[in-house]
Order: structure tokens, then C-alpha cells, then sequence
């Protein structure tokens, strides 16, 4: 049906596609805008690169309307997509809120929108997929640059990031936040969670195309990259690296373990040594890790302990629809369960709060999404024969898994850094995963 609808109007509006200079030109225009939103991403506020993002959109939808042969088409993990948005609409018409839910439900809309942009997109230009890879991997370098600068100069905190109470001088942690706004170490954490998976993929094509000197820069990166995720101080983001580095590890034994058994080898080892040794030599560090493990006696630990079981309350009073998406919702629904001076603005994890602003069904939706895309990734990686659509949609994969593990943990998942990101690397699985 609405597929039909766009013959209907791309037959009336052929001549004008044909004979203007604008239409002609309209991919050119939003390849520019998507790589607006991720340059932006690096220094602007949300408003506006969520603007740049409408205006892909819009874009997209002129192109939809004018150009022939255009269609739009969902399957496989895409149904789970657009299920969970029809029930975040049925969410947001049950809200008691409704007018703070309508503002998270811009967003949602802006996410989800600017994820069909970019499978309408890279359907007709694959080619691109390095390139889009590339550019999220040089913001990222770009972000390791300033937070190494940012660690060298011991700069101050913007606010409380860490219990400090039962830690030594030498034991406190510069925790770097990079450019992305609003400052926050965890913001950073998380980008770099959803992002060095592109550094490995980048890393990983070059040198399957024999460019040894482009691999090993890339390879540079990605460790500088890592360096600075730890200096973050942002321990779901450490969760999230390791749980991204045994996937890594998992699927690149397709390809070295028969022949290089033992270089593969080595490199697990190295990289283990390695970490082990950061650990033991940087007592700030040290004592970061070691106070995941410290459960109530951490005041961060603790202040997530409590809104867990705060947000568990408002799920089960709300279990069928939810409250109504968005943080401004959360947090006014949030003050009626909160515990005295333990305000918040999400659940703290991101399963969670989709239970609770949406309900039930949505978590549903959104977890049968995730199984359907590792399913359908799992496939394609072990019975491919294109080791280019490998590396992509391996990349895609490590992504998601490092994004889902600190989503556990943090609320950053729903900033729009993260958010263009993500739903980058769900686009590029959709599209190699999708192929005829």
C-alpha cells in the first residue's frame, strides 16, 4: 500500500526529478548531512545535531517521493523495530503525561527515522560503508586526542563522578570527558563503546586488503582509543570493552585459527598481559575496577541499587503500557517512587527503562529485535563468503554487544552521540544481512 503510494507520486513528479539540478543532486545532500551529524556530534548540543538529523530525513523523504524505483521494504530484525514504534505511539497516547512524552517521542521518531535514512541510503551506495566507518573511527581519535590532553592536565571534575570517601590521593582518577556535550566522562565512556568496533573494522578491511601501513594506522587508533575509554573512569564502559574484545577474539578464530593458531594465541595473551599489567602498576585505575565489586559500600553502586528498585516499582504499576517515553516523564513519574534524595533521571538500564516507559511488549519488541540481530549476524558471518560483508557486519555486532553491556549499567544509551552511532551500525547490518 505505501509502496504504491510512492509509484503514485514518483510517476507524477518523473519529469521534475529528470530536469532538476537539486533533485539530481539530492544523494550528494544527504550523504553531506550524515556526515554533519556525526562531525557535530563531537561538539555540538543535542538540539542541534538532532536538527541535521531532520534534515536528513527530510531529505530522504523528498527522494522517496520523486525518485522511480524507490520502494521501502521491512524484514527480518526491521519488523521488531517498527513493532516496538508502534507501541511506543500506543505509550505515548496512554501517558498521563502525555505532553512530556511527546517530546521523548520526537526523539525516538528522530532516531528511527534517521536509521531508514541510512538503510535507504547505503542500499544504493554500499560502497560508502568504509567510508562512514572511517569517519565515526577519525571522531573518535579525535575525541582520544582530547581526552589524552584532557588526562595530562589533570583537569577538574564538573561534578561528583566518584566516591572519593575510602580512596587515597593517589588512587583518584582524572576522569576525562572529552568535547561531547553535556561533560561527562560516561557520555565519552559510551562512545567510545559504540564506536571502536569501527577503529577494529577499519583495522581489520585494510589489512585484509593488504594496505599494511593504513591497518597499522588504524590498529594505532584503535589502541589509543581504548587508552582513553579507561581514563573515562567509566567502569559499564570497561564491562562493555571486555565483553567487545571476546566477541572480537570469538570471531576472528574463523579466519586465524586453523593458520595462525599461534599468533592468535599470542594475541590474547599479549592483550591479557597487558591488562594485567595496567592494573597492577596504576593504582587509580586499580582501585576504578575494583570498586564494580564493592557493591553498597560504593555510593555510585548504591545510588543505582536504588533507582533499580525504584524503577522495578514503577514497571509494576505500569506494566501494559508504560508511562510514556522520555527522561522529562521519567523523572516526574520517577518522584513518586524515588527514595528520599536519590532523584534520577532513567532507570540506569536501558532494558529497564524501555520496560518502564513503554511496557511489557516493548521490552518484547526491543529484545526480539537484539536476538533477531545477532541471529541474522551470526548467519551471515559464518556462512559468508564476501569477507568484506564479514568485516562489516562483525563490526556491527561487536558494536551492538559493547552498547547492550554498558546499557546494563548507564543511561548514556538515549544521547544522541550514541544514539546516530548505534543505529549506524544496525543500518549496515540491515543492509549486507538484507542482499538479495
Amino acid at each position: 500500500m505505501f509502496n504504491n503510494i510512492l509509484k503514485f507520486t514518483q510517476d507524477k513528479t518523473k519529469y521534475l526529478y529528470e530536469n532538476s539540478l537539486f533533485l539530481s543532486h539530492i544523494d550528494k545532500l544527504i550523504f553531506l548531512t550524515i556526515i554533519a551529524v556525526y562531525l557535530s556530534s563531537t561538539f555540538a548540543g543535542s538540539d542541534f545535531i538532532g536538527f541535521i538529523a531532520l534534515i536528513t530525513i527530510f531529505l530522504t523523504g523528498i527522494k522517496l517521493l520523486t525518485k522511480s524505483g524507490e520502494k521501502v521494504t521491512c524484514k527480518g530484525f526491521e519488523l521488531f523495530i517498527l513493532a516496538y514504534f508502534m507501541l511506543v505511539i500506543v505509550s505515548l497516547f496512554g501517558s498521563t503525561l502525555f505532553y512530556l512524552s511527546l517530546k521523548g517521542f520526537f526523539k525516538t521518531l528522530t532516531y528511527v527515522g534517521f536509521y531508514a535514512s541510512l538503510v535507504i541510503y547505503l542500499k544504493d551506495h554500499k560502497k560508502q560503508i568504509p567510508l562512514m566507518l572511517g569517519l565515526v573511527g577519525v571522531c573518535l581519535s579525535f575525541e582520544s586526542f582530547v581526552g589524552f590532553l584532557q588526562n595530562f592536565a589533570h583537569v577538574d571534575e564538573i561534578s561528583t563522578w566518584q566516591d572519593v570517601s575510602s580512596l587515597n590521593p593517589e588512587e583518584v582518577m582524572t576522569r576525562v570527558y572529552g568535547t561531547l556535550k553535556p561533560y561527562n566522562p560516561n557520555l565519552l565512556g559510551g562512545y567510545f563503546v559504540v564506536g571502536i568496533p569501527a577503529l577494529f573494522g577499519m583495522c581489520a578491511l585494510n589489512l585484509y586488503e593488504k594496505r599494511l601501513k593504513c591497518a597499522l594506522v588504524w590498529l594505532v587508533l584503535s589502541a589509543a582509543a581504548c587508552g582513553t575509554l579507561f581514563a573515562t573512569g567509566c567502569r559499564g564502559s570497561y564491562l562493555a570493552l571486555v565483553g567487545m574484545l571476546l566477541v572480537t577474539f570469538l570471531i576472528s578464530a574463523k579466519f586465524l585459527w586453523k593458520t595462525y593458531k599461534k599468533i592468535y594465541l599470542s594475541i590474547i595473551a599479549g592483550c591479557s598481559a597487558l591488562v594485567l599489567f595496567t592494573l597492577t602498576f596504576i593504582s587509580s585505575l586499580r582501585a576504578r575496577v575494583f570498586s564494580i565489586f564493592a557493591m553498597r559500600n560504593d555510593s555510585s553502586n548504591s545510588f543505582r541499587f536504588n533507582v533499580y528498585h525504584s524503577s522495578l516499582d514503577m514497571f509494576k504499576d505500569n506494566w501494559l503500557l508504560g508511562i510514556g517515553i522520555g527522561n522529562q516523564n521519567f523523572r516526574e513519574i520517577y518522584g513518586l517512587y524515588m527514595r528520599t534524595g536519590f532523584d534520577a533521571l532513567s532507570a540506569y538500564n536501558i532494558f529497564l527503562e524501555t520496560a518502564v516507559e513503554s511496557g511489557i511488549f516493548a521490552l518484547i519488541a526491543f529484545v526480539g529485535f537484539l536476538i533477531c540481530l545477532f541471529v541474522q549476524g551470526v548467519k551471515c558471518i559464518l556462512k559468508s563468503t564476501d569477507v568484506k560483508n564479514i568485516i562489516f557486519v562483525s563490526t556491527a555486532i561487536v558494536s551492538v554487544v559493547g552498547v547492550c553491556i554498558h546499557g546494563m549499567v548507564d543511561t548514556v544509551f538515549f544521547r544522541p552521540q550514541i544514539q546516530f552511532v548505534f543505529w549506524l551500525m544496525i543500518a549496515i547490518s540491515s543492509v549486507i544481512v538484507n542482499e538479495k
